[in-house]
């Protein structure tokens, strides 16, 4: 009888652990969930407008996009002066760092808010130009439907459309959309806080972390100055001091290869000496996929003291190759 009573068992527990690994399966091939119940952030709040991407393909915003998805969402136009291609690159920076995450685990969409100019094909040679990886998507639309779309994410930054070109918003807003946890953050935050955030936070903690490593082996943090914060939040997504050219190029030795005033100039207002057919400016234009560098908006003492970083950080480097 006790026999019987245990084989009984173990074959009642044998049929609940496949039906729960067929639940399992189940949810893991079965179509994608959305918001969790009352959740107000689902598909009765995002517009499920139509966009196209880069590549011509139809796409609904939220049952393509979102649903069900760690997203990072930002607004754009190709033909911006000042920051678009800055945050552009900063994305392109954090799309390296996420690695094959994006496209898997995480999706990039840059929706343009002049789609009057902004084509498909535009948007292809942009991101061309930026050497976006897979994962990321630049998606236009109609008019309407994109200011509709950045009032309902809170990155309209202009009510006037005559102004929304010249003060839009510069956020970038990062969501999973299954768990409704939706924040707004900038570019300009640390890369490894925001990987962070979107590699491991969103992921509701489905993502491993690397090992936990002691705070002796942690190296001295040196001097921040205001040239060397101003060189890691606006240029080092271009640029770098010594590793060669990226977006833009090398800027080991620029202060002495080039006229201090030029250069001043060249970083406070790029904008205005490339629009004078400048022929330094002009050869760099051409060498670097005609991006254009970004007005940073800089006061002459960020410029001052940026230079001087760069003028400092070129000696250092310099003096400890000669002494290998």
């Amino acid at each position: 009888m006790m026999r019987k009573s245990l084989v009984g068992l173990l074959r009642s527990n044998l049929l609940a652990i496949l039906f729960f690994i067929g639940i399992a399966l189940a949810l893991e091939s079965g179509p994608t969930r959305g918001a969790p119940p009352g959740s107000p952030w689902g598909a009765d709040y995002f517009p499920n407008i139509n966009l196209v991407n880069q590549d011509g393909k139809d796409v609904r915003f939220y049952d393509d996009l979102i649903k069900g998805k760690v997203v990072v969402i930002n607004f754009i136009f190709t033909n911006c002066k000042l920051s678009c291609s800055l945050e552009t690159a900063r994305l392109r920076h954090l799309q390296a760092l996420l690695g094959d995450r994006v496209g898997s685990d995480v999706f990039i969409y840059s929706i343009t808010i002049d789609p009057a100019h902004d084509t498909p094909a535009v948007l292809k040679e942009y991101a061309e130009k930026f050497g976006v990886a897979p994962g990321w998507q630049f998606l236009t639309g109609k008019e309407a439907d994109i200011t509709l779309l950045r009032r309902k994410l809170g990155l309209l930054g202009s009510q006037d459309p005559a102004d929304q070109l010249d003060n839009h918003n510069l956020s970038v807003l990062v969501g999973n959309e299954a768990t409704g946890r939706w924040t707004k953050r900038s570019l300009g935050d640390n890369s490894q806080v925001l990987v962070n955030l979107i590699g491991y936070q969103m992921q509701n903690k489905r993502m491993q972390r690397e090992e936990q490593k002691s705070y002796a082996d942690a190296r001295e943090i040196q001097g921040f100055s205001r040239g060397n914060y101003l060189f890691n939040t606006r240029c080092s997504s271009c640029h770098t001091i010594g590793a060669g050219d990226r977006l833009g190029p090398d800027l080991l030795q620029v202060t002495s290869q080039r006229d201090r005033d030029w250069l001043f100039r060249w970083i406070k207002e790029p904008d205005v000496v490339l629009a004078e057919k400048d022929p330094i400016a002009l050869a760099l234009y051409q060498k670097f996929k005609e991006l254009s560098m970004p007005n940073l908006q800089l006061s002459d003492i960020d410029v001052a003291a940026l230079i001087d970083y760069l003028e400092k950080q070129s000696r250092l480097i310099t003096s400890s190759n000669e002494s290998k």
